[in-house]
């Protein structure tokens, strides 16, 4: 039997909805299935992911592996399949999306005729129904998440992060494993440590995966919520490892406690914090209308960009708290 040149390592929980449309875009790519092995980590699902992954297994039960996460977060999952691998590629994926055909030769290609430690692709995002169609434009937007490139200009170059990542074996044993402290931004705290010691990222605009956001405002909040919380969580045990970009939602929410309380005692502040959330509403409009997928879009958007940006502030004020706990 032929060696596998490329392990593909997913991270799942809970994916009956989405795993079979990844799977499927996986058996389309160009790259030969001989040549791959796929690792499947499970984080100890109790929907029909399982059956579903057993089936797919059986008809190609020399490529898919099924493990078990007891510790049910990605950087485990990620380190489990990394260390049962055999390939000189390893490509970490993410069952919410689905992939283009040349997906896996791409980032083969990339990581041969680049010096990149981690190459990565684009992001479009996709969704289901009226509201995550307007959540899909919410997280495409620089309003909604800043300088992101892989999600907003896709322009090829180094980068700072990308979107899961492809990487040389070797990259692992240079750099170290996921840190299994994070159970939220592991990749960015994995791209951040590789280019603090001298490697670099690079993003290619012509690999491309589609990824499934949440349909519903609560699944978006909760979502944003958790991110705000977990950034001021990996700042303190990975100082540097988040952007700026990650703190302007805390920023936000803490200058409307303080304009708040302030213009309560003393009218200048008062002015400030109308000024203040005037302009938050005037780009709220205007990116709204330019983002929206269609005009019957852009209400909901005018709605959904102050709780997304609310719920991230929120998150990080309560992992600020937690700050001191962990």
């Amino acid at each position: 039997m032929e060696q596998p040149q490329v392990s593909v390592v997913i991270p799942l929980y809970n994916e009956e909805e989405h795993i079979a449309g990844c799977l499927d875009s996986m058996l389309r790519q160009d790259f030969p299935l001989a040549q791959m092995e796929w690792l499947f980590v499970d984080g100890g699902s109790s929907d029909r992911t399982i059956s579903i992954l057993e089936s797919y297994r059986s008809r190609y039960p020399q490529l898919i592996q099924i493990l078990h996460n007891p510790h049910k977060t990605v950087p485990y999952a990620m380190n489990i399949g990394i260390e049962n691998s055999v390939g000189r590629y390893i490509i970490r994926l993410d069952a919410h999306s689905e992939y283009a055909d040349d997906y896996f030769s791409k980032c083969v290609h990339y990581l041969d005729t680049t010096d990149a430690d981690n190459v990565g692709g684009v992001i479009e995002t996709k969704s289901k129904g009226y509201m995550g169609t307007a959540i899909a434009g919410i997280v495409s937007s620089k309003f909604g998440v800043g300088n992101s490139q892989f999600r907003t200009s896709g322009k090829n170059g180094y980068v700072d992060t990308v979107p899961f990542g492809a990487f040389r074996r070797e990259v692992f044993e240079k750099y170290g494993g996921y840190d299994v402290r994070l159970t939220r931004n592991q990749d960015n705290e994995l791209n951040y440590r590789i280019r603090k010691n001298g490697g670099k990222i690079f993003l290619a605009n012509d690999i491309n995966l589609s990824y499934y956001c949440r349909d519903s405002l609560s699944g978006i909040c909760k979502m944003a919520f958790g991110n705000g919380k977990w950034t001021l969580i990996t700042s303190k045990f990975c100082p540097g490892t988040m952007g700026l970009r990650h703190f302007i939602p805390f920023i936000f929410v803490l200058s409307l406690i303080a304009g708040l309380a302030l213009s309560l005692f003393f009218a200048p502040v008062r002015w400030l914090f109308l000024a203040e959330i005037g302009l938050y509403l005037l780009l709220d409009i205007l990116f709204s209308i330019k983002d929206a997928k269609g005009v019957k879009y852009i209400l909901p958007m005018i709605l959904i960009f102050p709780c997304f940006h609310i719920s991230y502030g929120i998150g990080s004020l309560v992992g600020l708290a937690k700050w001191f706990f962990v």
